[in-house]
């Protein structure tokens, strides 16, 4: 039971974000709340030593310090910045947290570069069937960053410690 709540409320959380994030460029605060609260349950029950649970609650600690000085700069969301710092709380204070974090700036930049495309050809999208929501459209929407950290995420959750431990115990 334990490992199936590992293998499942981190992305289950982080696709829940990144899709209210590209709908309504909002991340609903319940979400990283869950997140991180579950991350708090589950931890102890997985058989985590205090010191990586310690380092855990470090790495979410110094992502929200870093995320928010990118708040203060307007640089960054609100809702991206909690859902960063929930996740950190998954991956600990080692080189998983570094691989996530790399890699959602590498997402975000692609991302960023795939909305600038869809503003600057938005006469031809508009006319296309393709779905897009309204508020890509708009040039001060921002960028939903969200799919990005979702991404990160399910590219390298499956490699990160509390994961590959959980899976060691049902083999």
């Amino acid at each position: 039971m334990v490992e199936a709540s590992i293998f499942v409320i981190l992305p289950l959380c982080l696709a829940m974000a990144a899709f209210t994030d590209i709908l309504t460029m909002k991340i609903p605060n319940r979400v990283s709340v869950v997140l991180a609260l579950s991350f708090f349950a589950v931890a102890p029950l997985s058989g985590m030593d205090l010191a990586t649970f310690g380092w855990s609650v470090a790495a979410a600690l110094a992502v929200f310090s870093g995320c928010f000085a990118l708040f203060a700069l307007n640089v960054m969301g609100g809702g991206d910045a909690k859902i960063l710092s929930a996740a950190a709380l998954w991956y600990g204070f080692n080189m998983d947290l570094v691989a996530f974090l790399t890699l959602t700036g590498v997402f975000g930049g692609f991302l960023a570069l795939v909305i600038l495309f869809i503003r600057a050809n938005q006469d031809i999208l508009l006319v296309t069937p393709i779905p897009i929501p309204m508020h890509i459209f708009k040039q001060r929407a921002g960028i939903p960053y969200g799919v990005a950290i979702g991404a990160a995420a399910f590219m390298t959750f499956p490699d990160s410690q509390i994961f590959v431990q959980a899976l060691d115990r049902l083999s």
